[in-house]
């Protein structure tokens, strides 16, 4: 690879955003670390952005040390996904067969955790796959939720 398509490809990482806010709803330790913050396994909330009415927990590791409380740590690949209705379902606009809906760095350089929402057309339900991937060498670890809509609701694609 030159420096000139590794640099592209810092750039094209560095300006990709994240579709969805998540907020922190808690945490636990998992290992103790005598400088820095310990190992801990994190739980954070997001509502989907274009599907009104449909939250997305997810957990995820979260790395401790001295590296970890720098942001210098690699998170290992685990997550868990549970997406639920928590209000009235609404389309903002109509869905792409597959979008990514959340994305959050596990790294200091190259590896997020990925969020994908995939409508399921014929069953009229909303999956949403986690798993974590780098530039390099990804990881087939991965969890998957569904979310079905209501009779009389069907998906509004493009």
């Amino acid at each position: 690879m030159t420096l000139k398509t590794a640099t592209a490809l810092l750039a094209f990482a560095l300006t990709l955003g994240i579709n969805a806010h998540a907020e922190e709803v808690g945490s636990v330790d998992t290992a103790f670390k005598l400088i820095g913050r310990n190992h801990q396994v994190v739980v954070e909330v997001f509502d989907d952005p274009k599907v009104k009415g449909v939250s997305c927990y997810v957990s995820r590791a979260r790395t401790g040390g001295i590296k970890g409380s720098l942001g210098l740590a690699e998170d290992t690949a685990d997550a868990s996904v549970a997406c639920r209705q928590v209000g009235e379902i609404a389309f903002t606009e109509a869905l792409r067969q597959q979008e990514e809906v959340f994305s959050q760095s596990a790294s200091i350089l190259f590896k997020k955790i990925r969020i994908v929402r995939m409508a399921d057309v014929r069953r009229n339900t909303l999956v949403y796959l986690v798993y974590s991937d780098k530039l390099i060498d990804g990881s087939p670890q991965n969890n998957v939720t569904a979310v079905p809509l209501p009779p009389g609701l069907p998906l509004r694609m493009r």
